[in-house]
């Protein structure tokens, strides 16, 4: 049996749920971090299947951007420190350039978050569904 590539990282919703923690209490999120949504690895188009192989093997990647930090300046990912998190290409079948998908990854606690329309909304990629 074949297991997602991320399968043994720790629980993705978990970890981001105990970063939130702050001494027993859960810290005000950002109107705009709240807003990341949730999605079945199940659910991904097959292109972010190949983009999350591809991110476990170390690449090569099909563009030069790919494996690049990703700056969140949109704000819709959690705050984190410059270098935390990381961005690469989803393909978009018929497209001439990029396109608009993308799967970003954070380090610490190995959280992926998938977005198709160029950051405007994020999905934390669940591997338990």
């Amino acid at each position: 049996m074949r297991f997602p590539p991320r399968i043994t990282r720790i629980g993705a919703a978990a970890a981001v749920l105990s970063a939130l923690l702050v001494g027993g209490t859960v810290a005000t999120a950002s109107p705009a971090a709240a807003a990341v949504g949730s999605i079945c690895y199940s659910d991904l188009p097959s292109q972010a299947y190949d983009t999350l192989k591809l991110i476990e093997q170390g690449g090569p990647y099909p563009y030069s951007q790919d494996g690049t930090v990703f700056q969140n300046r949109e704000g819709v990912l959690p705050s984190q420190s410059t270098g935390y998190y990381h961005e690469y290409t989803v393909i978009t079948p018929g497209s001439s350039t990029r396109g608009a998908r993308r799967i970003v990854t954070g380090e610490e606690y190995r959280e992926d978050y998938y977005t198709a329309d160029h950051y405007a909304t994020f999905d934390l990629i669940n591997y338990g569904c």
